[in-house]
């Protein structure tokens, strides 16, 4: 089987120009054979060209390295996703004294613990930087019942990763190098901003609102205390050769065994199903997201940091992984959505679902069944009366990582079914879904895969 890939560098260079996108890695494996291109510059400043030996923040596609690295304790007898965290970290609390003393590794897995999870803190660059988070999680309350449905939680990741420190003995950081760069021959990739400056790393772009070049970013990472969520940095290539593994069973090019087969399934099941099936997928697993294209079962997962946008899909039967890192710019996603779409239909002969779009009348019946003030930890959604006629959403982020960064302009929204409306930010190409529904008498917005309680019916 060969690859095309003078083919895929045109089409990258052309997509990535038509979307904005400042620069951009593809790797694509396609059973033994394999292709890398590059588009673009790491940073609008430096005007340094991005290679495929570039390295990217791959966002929360980290929550399945994290993942992989809890399976392994699971592997070792070292833990039972069943029992109860407090069992290996007795100190660890929320607000919801039950939910503290049950919540398990398989909910914080699935996002279904309920604890609300976007708790982004700084809590300084030393080693202790976990312990001190979860130490800060006390406060935390409950977005819904635990166990009750799906809603994307951060903190549960930054949760595991200390469980994982506690079980090991090392930091996460030393856990994940140890367990998982070493027996892949992962040289270059890291956590840290200063491994990160060792070789030619990108930094984020945005597009602040009014505005139609991009600028460099005021921050080029998160805070430590977020790594097992979302702090690794990698090339393209490299990312493949993670989730080759985890379509190899387990094991690594030369045969070392990493994961347990079982191990290895368990993480592909589905375990709980997604309110949103539009935006990600219809169900999450352990870490992974699970899609259905064309009939056929796929896995991956997204990841977004400050400025920069990662994408991985896996149609594990055709053996088929692409992989696809951003820094940013004005439309990462179209640029996504275009290319995985030639990329699976030319050499597989699937089609990538199609976007929602819009009823062809856009009226919104009941639109008081909407309009309020959604809230969590970080975040405030405010569905309003548009001017002109209509609905809104104007987002506005309350977490200290939106310090220094643009706000966005309110999202236009137009209905695509009954409790289902689309989003669209000016300038995008495709609509994202604002899925409500109700759970135990509250209701609720599920949005960029959170669930958000309904705080109050005026705006």
């Amino acid at each position: 089987m060969v690859l095309d890939q003078q083919h895929w560098k045109e089409r990258l260079n052309a997509l990535a120009d038509k979307h904005g996108v400042v620069g951009a890695s593809l790797a694509i494996r396609h059973g033994d054979a394999s292709a890398e291109a590059a588009t673009g510059v790491l940073n609008l400043r430096t005007q340094q060209p991005v290679s495929p030996d570039s390295l990217f923040q791959i966002g929360s596609i980290t929550k399945v390295w994290t993942a992989t690295l809890v399976m392994q304790l699971v592997d070792e007898g070292l833990l039972d996703l069943d029992e109860p965290i407090v069992k290996h970290l007795p100190d660890f609390t929320v607000a919801d004294a039950g939910v503290a003393r049950s919540v398990t590794a398989r909910q914080l897995l699935s996002h279904t613990s309920g604890i609300d999870g976007d708790l982004f803190l700084d809590t300084g660059r030393g080693d202790d930087n976990l312990e001190k988070y979860v130490a800060a999680m006390s406060k935390l309350t409950q977005v819904h019942p635990q166990g009750a449905t799906m809603s994307y939680c951060n903190s549960g990741f930054s949760l595991l990763g200390r469980l994982v420190e506690v079980l090991r003995g090392k930091t996460w950081d030393e856990v994940l190098h140890e367990k998982l760069f070493a027996p892949l021959g992962l040289t270059t990739a890291g956590t840290l901003p200063e491994e990160a400056l060792l070789h030619g790393a990108a930094t984020g772009h945005l597009v602040l609102p009014g505005a139609e070049a991009p600028v460099v970013t005021p921050q080029w990472g998160i805070f430590r205390s977020a790594g097992p969520a979302g702090l690794i940095h990698m090339t393209a290539r490299d990312l493949l050769t993670f989730v080759q593994l985890h379509l190899d069973g387990g094991t690594t090019p030369d045969g070392t065994r990493v994961l347990s087969a079982a191990s290895v399934a368990a993480l592909q099941q589905p375990h709980v199903q997604i309110p949103d099936p539009y935006t990600l997928g219809s169900h999450w697993g352990l870490g992974w997201i699970l899609m259905t294209w064309d009939g056929r079962p796929v896995l991956g997962h997204d990841g977004a940091t400050l400025g920069q946008c990662a994408f991985q899909r896996s149609l594990p039967e055709a053996g088929l992984s692409v992989a696809l890192l951003t820094n940013g710019g004005a439309h990462p996603r179209d640029l996504f959505q275009s290319l995985f779409g030639e990329l699976f239909f030319e050499l597989a002969g699937v089609a990538v679902p199609p976007r929602p779009e819009p009823c062809a009348d856009t009226s919104i019946a009941q639109p008081e069944r909407f309009i309020g003030r959604y809230a969590r930890e970080g975040i405030e959604v405010t569905i309003r009366p548009a001017e002109g006629g209509g609905l809104e959403a104007a987002i506005r982020s309350t977490s200290p990582l939106s310090e220094g960064q643009p706000t966005q302009p309110p999202l236009v929204l137009l209905p695509h079914d009954d409790d289902v409306l689309l989003a669209r930010a000016p300038g995008d190409e495709t609509w994202t879904a604002a899925v409500f529904f109700d759970l135990q008498g509250q209701r609720y917005l599920h949005f960029d895969a959170r669930a958000t309680p309904r705080v109050s019916t005026k705006v």
